[in-house]
């Protein structure tokens, strides 16, 4: 085993020269291995070797003995030894999470803590092939995720330096035959035999069934996880990309909008990748409810042929197409986009909710062939002049049409998403005739007048300028 694991380590360059590694045990088979393993290597490869061990105060005085098992091992090695006790029942009644995410987190809380403090290089952690291997099955049988069809990964990037899994090119038999070799009595937890734990259950049961068809079970599965956490690195890559040419992300992760035409003329592969990093932009924690059902939900709406549909997903987070457009919002922060009614300052500024700021001059040289501006004779208009969100019953008459049109209509043939109408500035002057839909159609004073001084409306240029400037030129 050892020539196994040294060639392994080389050919995937896992440790280099002088690096500071600590080793996370804690008195099973498969850590005290990997501990005495590079204390092996540990003067040949010029290493800081530092053991890490917890107790996490789940059985008592026994995983207290066996940081004592830990400690007692290093110091007749002379290898620098960190233990600590953590509190997992206090720590696990207070997230209301299970004793083995509560465990993980804590222990890996500390981990990160002890990176920082020695700004060590590496944390080697025991996993084996047959533990590469359950975690593989597990994927297949609970996930319907590419990702955890890949497994535990050799590295990745942790605090100062990385983690990395040694021992993964090795199977359980083999890590137990090296402690008999070497005479490391380690500990044992009886919890580990128990199938209550799901993975215990496909250790003792799936796992010894499968290994009868195949005894190189575990180097297979090495190869598919490695092949596919390549595979899936690129195309992470890839779907990051795209995201930066077809995703607008809100400023403060409360909102994402796409234009549907931009995201289908990419690969389904990536629109899939795009589509969990919004989820992952959006919230916080994903939540355990989020499944291959709202993935196919979003693909569903993705292609529909009929315009508007809305559906929600966990933490009150809403999908929403409108037309060409996609929109993720929460619909506590949607409902804070709320209506507004207030009255022009003119000549001034009018700082609308959203931040976007309405201009009011007066001028004997208006603009007039600008969609982003509007101009009215003074003396034509019933002042002073109002900006609000839509009502019902709102109605619009400009040069041309018989009669008047609903601005809801206008709304609808202009195909303003539906969670922008809400908030889509109306202007209207005292009698609340409407008189500009900005950036969408320009209506008509009640009276006609040519005093030559007019008032021109126009606004600042912002998101929502650009927006509704974009909306205008389509429509």
């Amino acid at each position: 085993m050892d020539n196994t694991v040294r060639a392994f380590i080389k050919r995937h360059q896992l440790v280099k020269e002088h690096s500071t590694v600590l080793v996370a045990v804690s008195g099973g088979p498969d850590s005290m291995a990997l501990l005495h393993f590079f204390w092996i290597i540990r003067e040949e490869w010029n290493l800081r070797l530092i053991a890490v061990s917890v107790d996490h105060q789940l059985r008592g005085e026994e995983s207290f003995e066996d940081l004592e098992y830990v400690k007692a091992f290093c110091w007749d090695r002379d290898i620098e030894f960190i233990g600590a006790s953590l509190d997992v029942p206090a720590y696990k009644q207070k997230k209301q999470v299970g004793t083995q995410i509560a465990s993980r987190e804590l222990r890996y809380q500390f981990f990160a803590e002890q990176m920082r403090l020695y700004d060590a290089d590496l944390l080697a952690l025991g996993h084996h092939g047959d533990d590469q291997a359950e975690t593989v099955l597990m994927g297949l049988v609970h996930s319907a995720s590419v990702k955890s069809l890949a497994g535990m990964p050799l590295e990745r990037d942790f605090e100062t330096g990385k983690i990395i899994r040694p021992f993964l090119c090795v199977t359980k038999g083999s890590i137990e035959h090296y402690c008999r070799e070497h005479t490391i009595t380690p500990r044992r937890d009886p919890s580990n035999d128990e199938t209550t734990y799901t993975r215990n259950y496909y250790r003792n049961k799936v796992l010894p069934l499968l290994k009868n068809k195949n005894q190189n079970l575990h180097r297979t599965i090495r190869h598919l996880s490695r092949s596919l956490q390549e595979d899936e690195k690129f195309l992470e890559q890839e779907a990051e990309k795209m995201a930066e040419q077809t995703v607008i992300f809100d400023d403060e992760n409360t909102g994402v909008h796409f234009n549907i035409q931009t995201f289908l003329s990419y690969p389904r592969s990536l629109q899939r990748r795009v589509f969990h990093l919004i989820l992952n932009y959006l919230y916080n924690n994903i939540p355990k409810k989020i499944s291959y059902v709202h993935e196919e939900q979003f693909f569903t709406i993705l292609n529909a042929s009929h315009g508007n549909t809305r559906i929600d997903f966990p933490n009150h987070l809403k999908l929403e197409r409108s037309y060409q457009n996609m929109s993720f919002y929460f619909e506590n922060g949607q409902t804070q986009r709320s209506s507004y009614h207030m009255l022009i300052e003119i000549p001034g500024e009018t700082v609308l909710p959203d931040g976007v700021i309405m201009l009011a001059e007066i001028t004997a040289r208006p603009c007039m062939t600008d969609e982003m501006v509007y101009v009215c004779d003074k003396e034509a208009v019933a002042l002073p002049l109002h900006i609000r969100t839509r009502k019902s019953g709102d109605r619009l008459q400009w040069k041309g049409l018989n009669g008047s049109k609903k601005v809801k209509d206008i709304f609808i043939d202009a195909k303003i998403p539906l969670n922008e109408r809400d908030t889509w500035p109306v202007i209207t002057d005292n009698n609340d005739k409407v008189l500009w839909i900005a950036g969408l159609k320009k209506g008509m004073p009640p009276k006609q007048a040519d005093s030559g001084t007019y008032i021109q409306l126009s606004f600042k240029h912002s998101d929502a300028y650009n927006r509704r400037s974009r909306h205008a030129q389509r429509y």
